[in-house]
């Protein structure tokens, strides 16, 4: 049985002794430049495209909320420019800041000129 080990490191030692191998082990180049080179970043950035989605759909509720606004001063002043200030509070909210104040000040007029100014008409 010792004799078996001295004899198993003998051919372990003439593996790495051979010129012929340790040649052939020197023949494989490997490519290590993706493990020590820092990440790339190829992913998206989803908050800049979400803001610009929500800027959008706020101006497009901005520009509805005014047109509320202006035709309540003509037809249901309250409904309508309650209407206005609620979908004017929305767009403020998205990011359409001028558009919603605008119809938030119009509705408000259009609801105190429909409350206090047109009954007596």
């Amino acid at each position: 049985m010792a004799d078996e080990r001295l004899r198993d490191r003998d051919e372990i030692d003439l593996y790495y002794d051979n010129p012929d191998i340790v040649e052939k082990d020197d023949d494989f180049n490997e490519e290590t430049a993706a493990e020590i080179a820092a990440p790339v970043n190829v992913s998206r950035d989803f908050e800049e495209d979400a803001a610009e989605e929500s800027t959008t759909s706020g101006r497009v509720l901005g520009y509805s909320a005014l047109a509320l606004s202006i035709l309540s001063l003509f037809i249901l002043p309250v409904i309508m420019g309650a209407a206005g200030i609620v979908l004017g509070f929305v767009a403020r909210r998205r990011g359409a800041e001028t558009l919603g104040a605008w119809a938030i000040g119009i509705g408000a007029v259009s609801i105190i000129v429909g409350l206090f100014v047109l009954p007596f008409f």
